[in-house]
């Protein structure tokens, strides 16, 4: 739609580079190179991994502070969003990689009780509705620790609680749900997550995403045969075959297992981003716009298996609006561009094909690119 005067910026992060907040600053400032008076509105997106709070955020939630256990335990000081009752949690601000030391890895033994606290901050702060973002987790306890913040116990055979992290499951004999905080009865909790990963099996949490983690083959093996363990558990809990059920439902395997734990809860899976969309007010947005412009760093197949670009692209080409796709990798074919509602993806590398300067200069060359898009669609 060449001559569009109302842009809506609705992009993720550029991971290690930029944050969505700052890839929408970036292209606003291109786009008004080339048309000053275009009319920008900026609603940074996420997907449900890191950056979803910040995202919440930057669409006027409130910010929220605990004091929660990183995923070695030492304490961390990890944000949530929130706004009228809506909590938005993401649980790498407790338990993701990005609480371990550079180079630091855990496998075995990093656990999510953190993010458990997290989950009681939201209820302390009254929270009626909890969107819990997972990804990027550090670790693959099956939310063994979660639930444990939460009232649940995991003990082994001398009635002690079973070590933290996904290791410990390995020594888990029983399980008792029954201490679980009341007040989860009474919200709606939203498993927001793009991974759809059973929690075990070859597909599983452990064999999937272990190896991100740190974890060797054996390390695989043994978290693979602890949480099947830990399932085998639950099941002689008032659970009974739900447990089982749960360890292959869609999302289970999300977060190192994480989303297993979710499911024990009760929440119900959704696709991150289209939770996302809706908590952000994407819709109303929408219907004042012209030209949509999405992106994330790399635009390859993962985009397609519901990353943030490709479901921001599928709501708007629903709405009968363009969308334009910015990136700093761009490993699609314009074929796939097309079937995914994408008009057309502008790279860095096509301003600059140094992929080491687009990681380090990312910010100028995204003006760049926004000036490209100017030319090309407000002229």
């Amino acid at each position: 739609m060449d001559g569009a005067r109302r842009v809506l910026i609705a992009a993720d992060k550029f991971k290690g580079s930029l944050t969505a907040v700052e890839v929408a600053q970036r292209v606003t400032a291109g786009l008004r190179r080339v048309a000053p008076d275009v009319e920008v509105a900026a609603l940074p997106v996420a997907d449900g991994g890191d950056g979803t709070v910040a995202a919440a955020l930057a669409a006027g939630f409130e910010r929220r502070e605990a004091r929660v256990a990183g995923p070695l335990g030492d304490e961390v000081v990890a944000a949530f969003a929130l706004r009228d009752g809506t909590a938005v949690v993401e649980m790498a601000e407790a338990s993701g990689l990005q609480r371990l030391p550079a180079g630091v890895f855990a496998p075995l033994t990093a656990s999510t009780y953190g993010s458990g606290e997290l989950l009681r901050a939201a209820l302390d702060a009254g929270a009626r509705t909890i969107v819990f973002g997972v990804g990027g987790s550090a670790t693959t306890d099956g939310g063994a620790g979660m639930l444990s913040a939460l009232g649940a116990r995991f003990l082994d055979r001398d009635g002690a609680p079973v070590p933290p992290g996904g290791g410990g499951l390995a020594e888990v004999v029983s399980a008792d749900l029954s201490g679980l905080d009341p007040r989860l009865g009474g919200v709606e909790l939203v498993l927001a997550s793009d991974v759809d990963n059973p929690l075990t099996g070859p597909k599983g949490a452990p064999a999937v995403y272990g190896p991100q983690k740190g974890a060797s083959p054996d390390d695989v093996a043994a978290l693979d045969a602890a949480l099947g363990r830990f399932v085998k558990v639950l099941e002689g809990t008032g659970l009974g075959d739900r447990a089982a059920e749960y360890a292959l439902a869609p999302g289970a395997g999300a977060a190192g297992g994480i989303g297993y734990g979710a499911l024990l809860l009760g929440a119900r899976f959704r696709a991150g981003i289209e939770v996302m969309l809706d908590v952000l007010g994407f819709g109303v947005a929408l219907e004042r716009t012209d030209l949509v412009i999405t992106g994330e760093g790399s635009l390859d197949e993962q985009t397609l298996h519901g990353k943030a670009p490709a479901g921001v692209a599928a709501a708007a080409r629903a709405a009968g609006k363009e969308v334009v796709a910015v990136c700093g990798r761009l490993a699609l074919a314009p074929e796939a561009l097309g079937r995914a509602g994408i008009r057309r993806a502008y790279p860095l590398t096509d301003v600059e094909p140094d992929v080491g300067k687009c990681i380090a200069d990312a910010g100028p060359i995204l003006e760049r690119v926004g000036e490209r898009i100017g030319r090309d669609f407000l002229g």
